[in-house]
């Protein structure tokens, strides 16, 4: 993971959020906040969704929102299978 893969993946982890977790703040206005360029920033926020760490939560409009995915948060995704008795 490089250094703006980093950064991004850590301003979503430390950004208030909604109720499902989604960040809900423009590209532009996170990339103001960690001081790189929107083209950059939207650059690297894809590679991070392509290597599973961020996820698009909801979309309004032409926006898209983001949130920590599983990978990201060390949460379970699979309920282990129990014997039914």
């Amino acid at each position: 993971m490089t250094a703006n893969q980093r950064l991004v993946v850590m301003l979503y982890a430390m950004h208030p959020t909604d109720r499902v977790g989604a960040v809900v703040e423009t590209g532009a206005k996170l990339a103001e906040l960690v001081g790189m360029s929107p083209t950059v920033f939207s650059r690297t926020r894809r590679q991070v969704v392509e290597a599973g760490w961020l996820e698009e939560s909801e979309r309004l409009a032409h926006i898209s929102y983001y949130r920590l995915s599983a990978k990201s948060t060390g949460e379970d995704v699979v309920v282990p299978l129990r014997r039914a008795t």
